[in-house]
């Protein structure tokens, strides 16, 4: 049994809270027309949430909740209008006897026949506030339909244009005196769904609309412009699930002629701001709040949800979750208690991983549930290989699951440390020993470089360590490789091998997994000549989740592995567009100029990276690595580059 990594039925972040104010706040203003952003990045749990507050509404027969998924219309010709017809149909769907809805909804769907009727057209601007076409815009739609149609042209359709004619024709005929007034087509449409409100005899129209950051540009510019119209509609509550720099992604991009912010918020920022009224973000979790939710994850995953056991456990999780900053996640004792006393092995395995695999789950993940669960699943798939294939007595999963928090965080270390497991004969290696010694040995104390001896009166000298060896030297520069040597278990004496066989997988350029081919796709773009890397921006900008990550250490990887720097290294111009893109990444960026080699790098590799690093801890640390490559003597190309950019910078 694995975790599902669709939207959770129970509730283990606490996320009810969330959930319970919306809903509370949709209440409370009945009247009102509201639109509601919840916000959070890719697998952050937006869609849980929405699916808790669609259950709050079920057994309101005075509330109607409809379920709008973006993604599900990706590539409708016009998806504004399929947010229309969708909602009116929905409200057609709760009363199907009431000739009255009926009749107002054939009222609804007429003025949507017109954004149809635009949309033939093909050419025939829209209005940029509403997106419905004047009178004027319709009869010169029919009189160009009606020419083409006497005189057919190769490339447009003939039954088409006899549709968009006909359509065309009728509403001139129908139009009232007032069809040239814009004003009156918003308010015309506003008061035809009121109307179609109160035939369906409802309270209030609560519309979730999800998945809307995946969708492309013009697919979530079109749903939120139909959006737009219900503004001012009362008794109307949009509830819009979305990653909001996925969503100003889209209006820049449906927007290109947008001019400069000359303020502190942009105009995409605006857009979404007006657009949406009122905002709640999921906050990530932190490292308590992660190691509770493995714990329940796992527990859940061994007992069942309706295990009472577990529903003990999630009750103090809850609890314990109603001020995350007191938490420090469920301890020993907590789960005993809930447990009744009697701890079962895979709940009392489940505290041991999450006590081992938290910190750096946290840090790693920054927080995502849809990663931590993405990770424990792979974990619990490959245990599950290694006891189909005969040998799970050998897995461990506390060591599988360090093992794998290396493989996913730091490819490189990984399978060094891979490739000296299956050199060894146990399968011990050497420099990974050591290394480990070396980290978890306890700091000397100041007063004991030197010792008495025993009968002499002379002091002996503190004998120096034996130097590391030379893989083990590499890891000790690295923070990340420290910090995973030093949590539990100490893999000393571990065969790996079992652990390095059930980790192999399929190899790719990105991280050492097999990966989604659009971003082998864009890692090549990227690998490519300045123009192929500026030709890929609007891609990198859509890149979501972990991806960002395995892009940016596929290049790395790949510029590393040639082993050239005399010269700028195809890729380098790649990097930094990621990272403008993704300022996560900066830390990343850092650590990759720190692994060049300063003695075989050029003068590019000081000039190339300035304006990456936005973050001003990270810019002065990257200024220390600049001077640094000033003051060394052994790369003269090197130092004069670093010297001449330190001399700009303070000029």
């Amino acid at each position: 049994m694995f975790l599902n990594d669709q939207e959770t039925a129970t509730d283990l972040l606490y996320y009810e809270a969330i959930a319970k104010t919306v809903v509370t706040l949709i209440r409370k203003t009945p009247d009102a027309p509201v639109t509601i952003g919840v916000h959070g990045d890719w697998g952050a749990g937006k869609s849980s949430v929405l699916k808790m507050l669609e259950g709050a509404f079920a057994e309101d027969d005075r509330v109607l909740c409809l379920w709008f998924n973006g993604w599900t219309f990706e590539g409708f010709e016009d998806a504004k209008t399929v947010v229309i017809e969708t909602i009116v149909d929905e409200l057609r769907r709760a009363r199907p006897t009431s000739t009255k809805v009926a009749d107002a909804a054939k009222k609804v769907l007429k003025r949507v026949d017109w954004l149809k009727l635009a949309r033939k057209a093909g050419g025939f601007a829209f209005t940029a506030t509403t997106g419905i076409p004047t009178f004027d815009q319709v009869k010169g739609l029919y009189d160009v339909a009606t020419s083409f149609l006497a005189k057919p042209q190769d490339h447009v359709s003939i039954e088409d244009l006899k549709g968009v004619a006909e359509k065309a024709g009728e509403f001139l005929k129908e139009a009232p005196d007032e069809s040239d007034n814009l004003p009156e087509h918003i308010h015309a449409f506003r008061e035809e769904f009121k109307e179609l409100l109160d035939a369906a005899d409802i309270d209030q129209l609560v519309v979730i609309v999800d998945d809307l950051d995946r969708c492309l540009p013009k697919t979530a510019i079109a749903t939120l412009e139909a959006i737009r119209l219900f503004l001012f509609v009362e008794r109307t509550a949009f509830v819009i699930g979305a990653d909001e720099l996925m969503i100003e992604y889209a209006v820049r991009e449906h927007f290109p002629d947008l001019p400069p912010s000359s303020g502190p918020v942009s105009y995409a920022r605006n857009y979404l701001e007006k657009l949406i009224q009122v905002p709640f973000r999921i906050p990530a979790l932190g490292v308590a709040e992660t190691r509770v939710y493995v714990t329940l994850l796992l527990a859940e995953n061994a007992l069942g949800s309706k295990d009472p056991r577990f529903l003990n456990l999630l009750a103090s999780a809850r609890e314990d979750m109603r001020r995350p900053w007191k938490s420090r996640g469920l301890d020993r004792r907590t789960v005993e208690q809930a447990m009744a006393g009697k701890m079962p092995p895979d709940v009392d395995q489940a505290l041991v991983i999450s006590a081992h695999v938290t910190k750096i789950l946290s840090e790693g993940t920054r927080g995502n549930p849809r990663q931590i669960k993405r990770f424990l699943n792979s974990m619990m798939l490959r245990h599950a290989i290694a006891e189909e294939r005969g040998f799970g007595a050998d897995i461990q999963r506390p060591v599988l699951a360090k093992i794998m928090l290396a493989e996913r965080f730091y490819p490189d270390f990984y399978e060094q440390i891979a490739r000296l497991a299956a050199n060894h004969p146990d399968g011990q290696p050497e420099a990974l020993r050591r290394f480990e010694e070396h980290v978890r040995a306890p700091a000397p104390e100041e007063d004991d470089d030197e010792k008495p001896a025993a009968k002499g009166g002379r002091k002996a000298a503190r004998s120096a360590p034996a130097p590391l060896p030379a893989e083990a030297m590499e890891w000790e520069k690295n923070e990340w490789a420290k910090g995973w040597a030093a949590i539990d278990p100490p893999l000393t004496g571990v065969d790996l091998r079992p652990y390095v066989f059930v980790t192999r997988d399929k190899r790719s350029s990105l991280g050492g997994l097999a990966a989604a081919s659009h971003l082998e796709g864009l890692v090549e773009k990227l690998m490519g000549p300045t123009m192929m890397v500026r030709g890929a921006v609007g891609e990198i900008a859509k890149l979501t989740g972990p991806e960002p990550e395995e892009v940016f250490e596929a290049i790395r990887g790949r510029i590393l592995q040639d082993d050239n720097f005399a010269a700028k290294p195809k890729g380098a111009d790649g990097l930094v567009r990621l990272v403008e893109a993704h300022p996560a990444l900066q830390r990343r960026l850092l650590e990759f100029i720190r692994e060049l080699p300063v003695a075989k790098v050029g003068s590019w590799a000081a000039s190339s990276w300035g304006a990456c690093f936005t973050d001003t801890g990270i810019a002065a640390e990257y200024q220390t690595t600049l001077r640094s490559w000033a003051e060394q003597t052994e790369n003269s190309i090197l130092q004069k580059a670093a010297q001449g950019i330190s001399k700009l910078q303070r000029g």
